[in-house]
């Protein structure tokens, strides 16, 4: 492996290695890993951060001399082509005619090029393997990360194999095929399409994406943040809302903005909120118990739907670092704050971003978000991916002859 620049440490047992190879877990710790909880080892990717902050001149040159430090790929050129974050930050101070009293940022990860937030993941891994030469990508997937690694790889002309539950609807993979990825659907669950992409890696040598099981995801994800940094002028919002499954996502805000505190960049950690469906709920639930007690999952916001969340140890001990905080809102919830997104600003969300937005409405009816306050909701992946989820609340009037006065009975 090229690079030098950084090295990984294991959350749990806090070993460290260099990065001369290609690593997942943490292999001492992954020895007794089991399916009945989350797997422990994860490991953290850390850089020489006293040598980046040697080179910083003033936040201007940010993006020039200090991010890029802070990827772990030595050479940029390996990054794919396609336009990947950068996305949009909006601003709302009003819902349902009601004037805020507090400030809403939507940060929208839909124009991504695959519509969805895990391209931030996908571009770093597809980077790194290009620059070490590692072949083949394999991932499981549900849809939106199978979709972001085909997409990518096709900008990169790299192999793709894709592994899915048979239950997966084909509308979830139509992005998958028409990419030119390999789809491997198989009798299971995901976390058995997870265990057959591992088993993969080390029957072939294939290089694995999957988040909280190759630790370079987590360092694609937290790309948000720098972006947010910049975004809201150098300033820490007060909160973040992020919609939970794995906790992934959450870990890769952290890191983030981890990052910048370490660098002296900014001297408060936002705090971060992490949402879930109710009927989906593992990593809340969890994060007071000592024995992790698994649940059956089953709901509408399918790209938050899971049972074991892999990356649950890393994301308990950043909520518990930063004094994290974290809300379960219903399918209802999600369905209505969806409809609420789109009518007050014209942003459709998929049911797993539009929860996000359902926790920071509940901590708003709740009056828990002071005056002035500053909170930004991740809007992590278009409606268009899963159409069917909102059908139930979609209504059109019956056709009618094309008359001006039928046409007034309808707008009246």
């Amino acid at each position: 492996m090229k690079s030098g620049k950084f090295i990984y440490k294991c959350t749990d047992c806090e070993r460290e290695y260099p990065a001369s190879e290609v690593r997942y877990l943490c292999p001492a710790c992954s020895k007794s890993n089991n399916t009945d909880e989350p797997p422990r080892g994860v490991l953290k990717t850390l850089y020489d951060y006293d040598l980046i902050r040697q080179s910083l001149n003033g936040f201007s040159d940010l993006r020039k001399n200090c991010f890029c430090k802070l990827i772990p790929v030595d050479d940029m050129r390996y990054l794919p082509p396609l336009r990947i974050g950068n996305t949009p930050l909006y601003t709302v101070d009003e819902i349902n005619g009601e004037k805020l009293p507090f400030t809403i940022h939507l940060k929208d990860d839909s124009q991504n090029p695959t519509w969805s937030f895990k391209d931030r993941a996908s571009a770093i891994v597809s980077a790194y393997a290009a620059e070490n030469n590692l072949g083949t990508i394999v991932a499981a997937s549900t849809g939106n990360a199978g979709s972001s690694m085909a997409g990518i790889c096709a900008s990169q002309r790299q192999k793709a194999v894709i592994i899915v539950p048979e239950a997966v609807r084909l509308t979830r993979l139509t992005q998958i095929i028409m990419c030119g990825a390999t789809i491997v659907p198989i009798t299971g669950t995901y976390d058995d399409a997870f265990d057959l992409s591992v088993k993969a890696t080390e029957e072939f040598g294939w290089y694995n994406r999957n988040t909280a099981f190759n630790p370079l995801t987590i360092e694609g994800k937290k790309s948000a943040s720098f972006e947010l940094f910049e975004q809201l002028e150098f300033k820490v919002p007060d909160r973040i809302f992020v919609p939970a499954g794995d906790g992934v996502i959450a870990s890769g805000i952290y890191k983030g903005y981890e990052d910048l505190l370490i660098l002296n960049l900014i001297d408060r950690m936002p705090v971060i909120v992490i949402v879930q469906s109710d009927r989906s709920d593992n990593l809340i639930r969890n994060l007071d118990l000592n024995t992790f007690l698994i649940r059956s999952s089953s709901t509408i916001a399918d790209s938050i739907s899971v049972d074991r969340p892999r990356n649950f140890h890393m994301t308990r001990q950043y909520i518990r670092k930063y004094n994290g905080e974290a809300i379960t809102v219903s399918d209802e919830d999600i369905l209505k704050a969806a409809g609420t997104l789109a009518v007050n600003t014209g942003l459709f969300a998929e049911p797993a971003a539009a929860a996000a937005f359902a926790g920071l409405l509940t901590y708003k009816d709740s009056e828990r978000l002071p005056h002035g306050s500053s909170n930004v909701v991740l809007l992590t992946g278009s409606g268009l991916k899963d159409l069917r989820s909102v059908t139930s609340a979609l209504k059109t009037p019956a056709a009618v002859e094309p008359t001006v006065e039928n046409l007034k009975k309808l707008i009246q």
